[in-house]
Formats: C-alpha cells, sequence, structure tokens
C-alpha cells in the first residue's frame, strides 16, 4: 500500500467574497453496551475529535477547500489526512463564519473563513495516517466534546448543527445512511 500524504500549501485554494472557503466534518460512530445478560443495554453516539497543533482543546478535521474538487471530497479528504478515518458524509450540517487569526493573505486580509462542515459516519479507523505524527484521536460522548471545543463556532456546529441533526434523526428511528444534497452551494446567500 502507498503511503498517504496530506496535501499542503495555498495554490489550490478557493476563495469567495473575501473569504477562504473550508471543508470539515464531525467524524461519529454508534457504540452499543451490552449488559451482563448479553443484552443491550445501551446505544449512544461518539464524535471523534483530534488536537489542535496550535494550542490547546479539540476541534474537528478540517482544511481548505481546494478548487479542483468538490466540497464532499474536501471534507472526507481533512478526515483521512488529520485524524485517518474514512467514512459516509450522511448529512450536511450548514456554513458556519470565523475568522483565522494566523491564516490572512492577499485573498483574504482580515482571516474571514466560511466553513461547510458535514456529519461523516466513520466506517473505518486506519492505524497509519498523514498528520499520525502531530494528531491524536479522541473518541467523545457529546457533552465531553462540547466542554473540549476549542472553537466557538466548532461547538455551534456539534451543538446547532450535528446535535438537531442526531436528535431528528434519531426520532425518526432509522440508523440507515441517508442521502445528502447535490454539492451545496457555496455562496454566502446559502447560509
Amino acid at each position: 500500500m502507498s503511503e498517504l500524504v496530506a496535501r499542503t500549501g495555498r495554490h489550490q485554494q478557493r476563495y469567495e467574497a473575501g473569504c477562504r472557503l473550508v471543508a470539515g466534518c464531525i467524524p461519529f460512530k454508534y457504540r452499543i453496551s451490552v449488559d451482563s445478560d448479553g443484552a443491550i443495554s445501551e446505544e449512544m453516539v461518539e464524535v471523534l475529535m483530534i488536537n489542535s497543533t496550535g494550542g490547546p482543546g479539540l476541534l474537528f478535521p478540517k482544511g481548505g477547500w481546494e478548487n479542483d474538487e468538490t466540497v464532499e471530497e474536501a471534507a472526507a479528504r481533512e478526515a483521512l489526512e488529520e485524524a485517518g478515518v474514512r467514512g459516509n458524509l450522511v448529512h450536511f450540517l450548514g456554513y458556519y463564519m470565523f475568522k483565522s487569526k494566523t491564516l490572512q493573505d492577499e485573498f483574504s486580509p482580515e482571516g474571514l473563513c466560511k466553513a461547510a462542515m458535514f456529519a461523516l459516519l466513520v466506517k473505518e479507523e486506519l492505524q497509519s495516517w498523514p498528520e499520525r505524527s502531530t494528531r491524536c484521536r479522541s473518541w467523545l460522548t457529546i457533552p465531553e466534546a462540547i466542554e473540549c471545543c476549542r472553537y466557538p463556532w466548532m461547538r455551534e456546529a456539534l451543538e446547532d448543527g450535528f446535535s438537531k441533526w442526531l436528535a431528528n434523526h434519531m426520532i425518526n428511528n432509522s440508523k440507515e445512511e441517508v442521502q445528502i444534497p447535490p454539492s451545496p452551494a457555496s455562496s454566502p446567500d446559502n447560509d
């Protein structure tokens, strides 16, 4: 098997109206607890977070959306590069605006970013991945993840996007993978 390598650089980065376009996901899985009789006692959802290389706290995989890929491909690529997971994007959670303190450039002088976030149902955890030497993975319950989340916009994506979608999804008592709509438009009018 060939070694996976993370993309680097900004030469293919997408921008729109002074914002750097970013794609990311909230990786999740279902964990089933079995009691001493062998019966399922509890089913819960855990989300996967990774350490930040820039300070304390945890975050979800995300990174630049490049012009040779769809937003879904970018989100899946970031999950693979940063967290070493593969899976299925099952729901578009929305767009989240934030300001990067370190990534200002000529196309986004104020460091404004617009992140398209997805729910990713994890199917495979790799033992080796491109950013393994700098990233640690942590599976957390949603309340734990809310407490550990480094960035307010990611906490909002978890609480207002993912948790609301998950509650609705669980009410419908359907764990089948749902189809996500076609690539979301990158227009700010579609927030």
